[in-house]
């Protein structure tokens, strides 16, 4: 059962929160606190492993606590509770290590949605760190380590290819591909969302940055086609990494035919990396 830790300067919603959790066995209460100052001490004694965070607090608001103890490295996930509403401080609070909402007023059917969704992310981080440690200790993976660096040289030239490989979202890329030649996983039968969070320190904003590369790689590769359409990169790519019939689409709003843009899928992409990776080798 999961470790839960709550933070409010409302000691009735702590009180509510705790009640909640504990008679639908949701989770462990480890402790409360209504300071972020204190609790931001407590939750580096107690270590749990979710905290649930008020995102309005006296002293420190709940998005500096969370950047404190992101800060420190701790394996936690963060819940904020809230009734903020502007889509500003809600991407703030992604950018800063909240990856689930709790909105006040807090009820059962809300909370335990949210509690399975975060249960279900913490599972699946586990296994995929059990399985990384196996790997990380298995002594083949020294042999491995040419291949990849040639994998991941091949697959950069790709990306170059694409207009790409100066994104932001271009490393993250390459370190998915590099985990999945590793753990010989295929991105098929991973969501990208789970791949991130055992990878990535933020994974949200990660999967933000993956998701504007891989739409950056759409409009460059429709705009080849549309120079010319026998154009080796276009040929090769425009449905190994992308589908044939969004890139059409992409053609078309660059040509002011519609309004509508294509459509990306990262698991596709990524997959057809890896695909173009092995008939390479």
């Amino acid at each position: 059962m999961n470790r839960i830790y709550i933070v409010d300067d409302d000691i009735a919603i702590v009180k509510a929160l705790e009640n909640i959790i504990e008679d639908n066995d949701l989770g462990h209460v480890v402790g409360c606190s209504t300071d972020a100052l204190e609790a931001f001490d407590e939750i580096k004694k107690y270590l749990p492993d979710i905290v649930l965070v008020d995102f309005l607090m006296p002293k420190i608001e709940g998005i500096e606590l969370v950047k404190r103890l992101r800060e420190i490295d701790l394996d936690v996930k963060f819940v904020m509770i809230s009734q903020v509403s502007s889509k500003d401080m809600i991407a703030k609070a992604y950018n800063s290590g909240i990856e689930f909402f709790i909105n006040k007023p807090i009820n059962l059917i809300e909370i335990e949605r949210v509690m399975k969704n975060v249960t279900e992310s913490l599972e699946m981080r586990r296994k995929l760190k059990a399985i990384e440690k196996l790997f990380n200790k298995d002594k083949k993976l020294k042999v491995l380590d040419t291949r990849l660096e040639d994998d991941i040289v091949y697959i950069k030239s790709i990306l170059s290819r694409l207009g790409i490989i100066g994104e932001k979202g271009s490393d993250e890329i390459l370190s998915i591909c590099s985990y999945l030649i590793k753990s010989k996983t295929s991105i098929m039968n991973i969501k990208i969302k789970d791949i991130c969070e055992i990878i990535f320190e933020n994974p949200t904003a990660s999967e933000q940055r993956i998701r504007r590369a891989v739409n950056k790689g759409l409009s460059n590769i429709s705009n080849l086609g549309l120079e010319d359409y026998l154009n080796e990169t276009f040929t090769r790519y425009s449905n190994r990494l992308y589908s044939f019939q969004d890139v059409r689409i992409e053609m078309d709003y660059i040509r002011g035919k519609t309004k509508s843009r294509g459509r990306i899928s990262v698991r596709k992409f990524i997959d057809g990396l890896m695909i173009e990776k092995d008939m390479n080798r």
